[in-house]
């Protein structure tokens, strides 16, 4: 093993001696790069990720727990002002417990748990002032959980029963609330407080509770909310409206004049009283028989002489007097009770209907030359539905449109559009460079390698040659001397294969070989210079 990462680490170092200056320039570029985004990812990836431990604290509680974490050798980090500590995610249920054993945060008893201290000798009045404290600190802790509210403060004014009811007074109370630094209190949200307190006390209206804010304004006082709260559903609701006709509008002058060369305004007034009618008909049918009917006739006839005279006492008549010889007498009465059907209608007109529109329309002179202007106006009137007997009224005029504004945020917009266009094409440009360079860089790499192992291949050849033939020239050099001087016994004992030191001449010849290569890997012009000598020497 051992081994095997020296001879790792010997072809790393040969490798990287092989390499050009601008080669080995590049490398330990790359591996310094490689070290340090290395080092700032495994710091990245080691830093902890940090949740809240406790919100909103005092600034006792919130220095009491700093050192405890101090102590306990806990990293924490602080926010929103000192009232928030945030310590390792996991760590947060830990700390948690282990602080509330401490008894951080120190927080008084509120609410509810108020009541558990009282004990069986606590007298009425005691009980009903704690019952009162108890049910302030639990509206402290609703009204705080309402997004956008940092702390409150809840004011009971229950008063006590009296046992005659026309003395009895009503509960009132008042709520300081402080929002956080994000905002302010909408009105549907100080309309929901009041509604919760209110709602949370027997018998305490909504408009005697007062809201108040941090900064001294008072949010909702008396019936301030729902009259706030009614103004503005109103508010909107005109101003949908309004939005809306002035929409339809644009759109369909647009369609006439081209975009941007018409203007619209809608103005209405809206009736948002709500009105009862009530119509009572009667209607007689005539083929309905009568309900009831008298008739009464008397009818006298006849020629004899009727008694007259002056009544006397006793209604008795005195003769005297002649009579008519042709007396009559006719009467008549009739009583007829119809049946009369009565008809009764309600109507009750919702709230939001129109009052009054008024409608203002602008055109641009450059493009509405040829445009009618009467019929225009037509136009828009039928739109709306303009009703002259209600009151509305319309303008309609062409004026010159101050275009400049227009004209520049276009151009911007162009000239935005243009070198967004520029800095794509540069960013594609540049990473085309780059991965051109890149490739170019690895192709040149690899030609190089390429010639270069084909050029130590081929010398690696040359010096096997030039060995094998310097061998056997001093071998045959060598032979020829010997035979000169000792004859038959010196040519056998040069002889190669016939000494006993062949095993170790071998092992000598390959360490030199493996001498050889390693020196043509590193310096590969300066070798093939001296072998082109050799050659050159041997062939003279």
């Amino acid at each position: 093993m051992r081994d095997r990462v020296t001879a790792v680490l010997r072809r790393v170092v040969e490798t990287f001696q092989s390499f050009t200056p601008g080669q080995r320039a590049i490398s330990i570029f790359a591996v310094v790069a490689l070290a340090v985004g290395g080092y700032f990812f495994s710091t990245w990836a080691a830093q902890p990720t940090y949740a809240p431990l406790f919100n909103n604290l005092a600034p006792a509680d919130a220095s009491a727990i700093v050192d405890k974490l101090n102590a306990d050798g806990v990293p924490y980090q602080l926010t929103n002002g000192g009232q928030t500590i945030t310590v390792p995610q996991d760590q947060v249920y830990a700390q948690r417990i282990k602080l509330s054993g401490a008894g951080l945060p120190a927080q008084a008893d509120t609410g509810y748990a108020l009541l558990d201290k009282q004990g069986v000798m606590t007298s009425d009045f005691m009980q009903q002032v704690g019952y009162q404290r108890a049910l302030e600190g639990e509206l402290n802790k609703t009204i705080k959980s309402i997004a956008g509210v940092q702390s409150a403060a809840v004011h009971l004014a229950i008063p006590t029963k009296d046992v005659f009811a026309d003395n009895q007074q009503k509960p009132t109370a008042s709520v300081l609330v402080q929002t956080g630094p994000s905002g302010k209190l909408s009105s549907p949200q100080a309309q929901a407080i009041v509604h919760l307190v209110s709602s949370s006390v027997p018998g305490l209206e909504p408009s005697k509770v007062t809201l108040v804010g941090a900064d001294g304004k008072v949010l909702s006082t008396d019936d301030a909310a729902g009259a706030s709260g009614a103004a503005d559903a109103r508010t909107q609701q005109t101003q949908a409206f309004e939005q809306r006709m002035g929409s339809s509008l644009q759109q369909m002058l647009d369609q006439v004049v081209g975009p941007g060369h018409a203007a619209v305004q809608v103005t209405a007034d809206l009736d948002f009283d709500q009105t009862e009618t009530k119509t009572q008909k009667y209607v007689a049918d005539p083929n309905t028989p009568p309900l009831a009917e008298t008739k009464k006739t008397e009818t006298y006839t006849g020629n004899g002489t009727m008694g007259a005279g002056v009544l006397g006492p006793d209604n008795i008549q005195v003769p005297g007097g002649t009579g008519g010889a042709n007396n009559g007498y006719n009467a008549q009465s009739e009583t007829r009770n119809n049946a009369v059907g009565m008809v009764t209608e309600t109507r009750k007109s919702a709230p939001g209907s129109v009052r009054k529109l008024s409608v203002a329309v602008m055109l641009d002179s450059a493009t509405a030359k040829g445009a009618n202007e009467a019929q225009l106006q037509q136009l828009v009137s039928s739109a709306v539905g303009l009703d002259a007997a209600r009151g509305d009224t319309i303008a309609l005029s062409t004026v010159p449109f101050d275009k400049s504004a227009s004209d520049a945020n276009a151009k911007a917009l162009a000239d935005a559009k243009k070198a967004e266009e520029q800095d794509r094409l540069y960013s594609l440009a540049k990473t085309g460079g780059i991965v051109a360079a890149i490739l170019l860089l690895m192709f040149f790499a690899w030609l190089r390698s390429r010639r270069r192992n084909k050029r130590l291949r081929r010398l690696q050849a040359e010096i096997a040659s030039a060995n094998e033939e310097r061998l056997q020239l001093e071998l045959a050099n060598a032979r020829a001397a010997l035979e000169a001087e000792g004859g038959e016994t010196a040519r056998l004992a040069i002889t190669p294969g016939g000494g006993p030191n062949d095993e170790e001449a071998a092992a000598e010849r390959e360490l030199r070989q493996r001498e050889i290569s390693s020196l043509v890997e590193q310096q590969p012009d300066e070798v093939a210079q001296v072998l082109r000598g050799w050659l050159a020497d041997r062939r003279s």
